[in-house]
């Protein structure tokens, strides 16, 4: 970590040690990546955007290490002590877990920081993943809360917004549950040989789309794009590309979405399960390959077979060619069986998230569970 960054960690602290000590706070609700604050004597709430089946997988690697016994990086194992039978491959393994690098040395600061946490605040909810839920409390031994998807609080303030969106009144006139929206969240960064097979896939495909891909900074076009390709789709009102800000939550919540192509981060799965949309699992790089594996247990996508995890947002992994973008996307819409059970247990996974942040539901009960803890636990800032 470079001495510049150190410096603003020191100056964060400094500063943030002011603000508690002139608040006379009881306690601190601190992201994951702030760990320093269980330091400011004060209890602290560690915040993980994150699923619990992930740690749950993070906590099993880093313990029993099952992919330093296999003999290459294509060779696959089962993660163990795990509720399921969940296998990966070492080409999908975080580099944390490998090498020494500076983001493992950060995630080994911000589990030791776990351990003086008052507890452990997941966005997540208890019915997308009860078995892990309970696994990680008896292995973790420190109290933890599920109260999400923070999304849901929120919605209906979406739908109140003034002015629609464009893409939404595109969405009107298309078929119910025929489009394909593809995003890959605000960060990745994909060659333009890749950005020309997911073109070419989506152009050939018989299904609608919207398409979420970012222009790189100072380019006035995408890089990438098949000659006349946006000229086409548009004159045939095949598709729909934005170069910014896209409504996804009211973009996957609409009637005329029935898939959606995205890289598993964890608030991209969240939204689609509330949804009910399918997912077509394309994992890049942080937490998405563990993601994936819980999309494929609930067994509501469709992967496209990616292997490799990136060490950034920046990707460097192999080229997925437009077959394998093409044969998802068919799959997934198509009338076999492994469709019909995927868009059932989507609907199955968005009735039960339905209500959880509503009175009465797992999230607000355990967010109400997290306040009435802190009260009787009377905290106060040590003197």
């Amino acid at each position: 970590m470079s001495s510049a960054v150190i410096r603003g960690a020191m100056m964060l602290q400094t500063s943030m040690e002011h603000l508690i000590r002139s608040l006379s706070a009881d306690c601190i609700f601190s992201d994951m990546f702030f760990p320093f604050t269980v330091d400011l004597e004060i209890p602290r709430l560690l915040f993980y955007p994150s699923s619990i089946f992930y740690h749950s997988i993070f906590d099993s690697l880093k313990v029993h290490k099952p992919h330093e016994k296999v003999k290459s990086e294509s060779e696959s194992f089962v993660v163990p002590n795990l509720p399921d039978k969940i296998t990966m491959k070492r080409s999908q393994v975080s580099d944390l877990f490998k090498y020494k690098t500076q983001m493992g040395e950060m995630m080994e600061t911000i589990k030791q920081s776990e351990k003086k946490s008052y507890g452990i605040v997941h966005n997540t909810f208890y019915e997308i993943e009860p078995d892990y839920a309970d696994h990680l409390k008896k292995i973790n031994g420190t109290k933890i809360w599920h109260i999400g998807p923070l999304f849901q609080y929120f919605i209906s303030d979406c739908r109140r917004t003034s002015e629609k969106h464009g893409c939404l009144k595109w969405l009107d006139c298309q078929n119910p549950k025929s489009v394909i929206y593809v995003c890959f969240g605000s960060m990745v960064n994909f060659p333009e040989a890749q950005i020309t097979e997911i073109a070419l896939a989506l152009e050939d495909s018989k299904q609608p789309f919207i398409w979420v891909v970012r222009k790189k900074f100072g380019d006035e076009e995408i890089g990438g794009l098949p000659e006349g390709f946006q000229e086409r789709i548009g004159k045939e009102n095949k598709g729909l590309i934005i170069t910014e800000w896209a409504p996804q939550v009211e973009i996957l919540q609409h009637p005329a979405v029935g898939g959606f192509l995205s890289h598993c981060g964890w608030n991209s799965v969240l939204e689609a399960v509330v949804s009910g949309v399918p997912l077509m699992t394309w994992p890049l790089y942080a937490d998405h390959f563990y993601n994936e594996k819980l999309v494929e247990l609930l067994g509501i996508g469709v992967g496209l077979g990616v292997d490799v995890w990136n060490s950034s947002s920046v990707i460097t992994s192999p080229i997925i060619g437009k077959q394998s973008i093409s044969d998802a996307i068919e799959i997934l819409t198509g009338r076999s069986a492994i469709a019909e059970s995927i868009r059932r247990n989507s609907k199955e996974a968005a009735m039960k998230a339905k209500h959880v942040v509503e009175e009465g539901g797992s999230s607000h009960n355990s967010l109400m569970a997290l306040i009435e803890d802190l009260k009787a636990s009377k905290l106060s800032p040590k003197p």
